[in-house]
C-alpha cells in the first residue's frame, strides 16, 4: 500500500532529510587517506545525535540478513556496490567510497547516498560518479505527477547504459515515509509508461547503482550484507529522497 503524504508531512520529511544531508556532508569532509570507515560512522552518529534523530540503519535486519546492521551508515569501497559495513579499514589514496545514510526524526524518515573519491582521483572513477549523479538527476526529473514508476526506471537506466555501465538487477529505490522502506519499489531499469502512476504526495528514494565494467553481475560478501561486483570493477551509488508534488519533484535530502 502506498501512503500519500500531506504537505505538512513532506515538510517534516524535509527536516529528516536535512539531517541526512548534514551527516553525509560531514562524512565526506572527514574522509581522507588513513581515516577508518568506523571513524566515518562515528562522524555520522554525532550529526544524528546532535539533531535528536535516530538511525533507521542501526539494528535493521531484513529477511536476507544474517545479523542486524551494526552502523548508521553503509560505507562501500571500490568494488562494493551497496550495504558495506563500516570496519577498521583505513581509506587509501585513490579509493572510491559510497556512503549511504538515513535518519528518523519526528516519526519520518530520510535516506540519501553519495559517492566520491579519496585523495587522487582516477579519471574513470570521476566519470563513473558523474554518471551516477546524472542518472539520479534523470530519475528525479521523471518523478512528476502523471508519470509512472517505469518512467523513472527508464530515465535512470538510459543514462547508465548509454555510458556503458552495468546496472545490478534486483536492487533499486523504494517508497519512504514513516519507515525507511515502503511501497512502491523503484527499479533502476524499466519500460516507460509502465507501472504505478505517480500522484501528489508520493515520496520515493531514488537510487541508481552503476558498475564500471558494464557487466551486471554481483555477489554477496561473507558478511551477509555487502554486495560486490563479480569482476572486481568499481561501483558508484547516488540517492535522494524525493517528493512528488503538483509543483514538480521536491528533493528532501538536498545538500546545500
Amino acid at each position: 500500500m502506498v501512503e500519500l503524504k500531506t504537505k505538512a508531512s513532506i515538510d517534516a520529511m524535509y527536516e529528516a532529510g536535512q539531517v541526512v544531508a548534514r551527516a553525509l556532508t560531514a562524512a565526506r569532509k572527514a574522509a581522507d587517506v588513513g581515516v577508518s570507515l568506523l571513524e566515518l560512522d562515528e562522524v555520522a552518529r554525532d550529526v544524528l545525535r546532535e539533531a535528536g534523530a535516530d538511525s533507521p540503519f542501526l539494528g535493521y535486519r531484513p529477511a536476507f540478513a544474517p545479523t542486524p546492521f551494526p552502523a548508521v551508515i553503509c560505507a562501500s569501497v571500490n568494488d562494493a556496490i551497496v550495504h558495506g559495513i563500516p570496519t577498521r579499514y583505513r581509506l587509501r589514496d585513490g579509493d572510491l567510497l559510497s556512503v549511504d545514510c538515513g535518519a528518523l526524526l519526528g516519526g519520518w524518515a530520510g535516506d540519501s547516498a553519495i559517492s566520491f573519491t579519496v585523495g587522487r582521483a582516477r579519471p574513470a572513477d570521476v566519470r563513473l560518479i558523474e554518471t551516477a549523479e546524472r542518472a539520479l538527476a534523470a530519475g528525479i526529473g521523471a518523478a512528476t505527477v502523471g508519470n509512472r514508476i517505469g518512467d523513472i526506471a527508464h530515465a535512470i537506466g538510459a543514462v547508465c547504459r548509454a555510458a556503458g555501465y552495468g546496472v545490478p538487477d534486483g536492487f533499486g529505490g523504494h517508497g519512504i515515509g514513516r519507515h525507511m522502506h515502503e511501497d512502491p519499489p523503484v527499479p533502476n531499469e524499466g519500460r516507460p509508461g509502465r507501472g504505478l502512476r505517480l500522484r501528489p504526495g508520493m515520496v520515493l528514494a531514488i537510487e541508481p547503482m552503476l558498475i564500471a565494467s558494464g557487466k551486471d553481475g554481483y555477489h554477496e560478501a561473507p558478511d551477509g550484507w555487502t554486495l560486490k561486483t563479480n569482476d572486481g570493477s568499481r561501483a558508484a551509488h547516488a540517492e535522494h529522497t524525493v517528493a512528488v508534488t503538483e509543483e514538480g519533484p521536491r528533493v528532501l535530502t538536498e545538500r546545500r
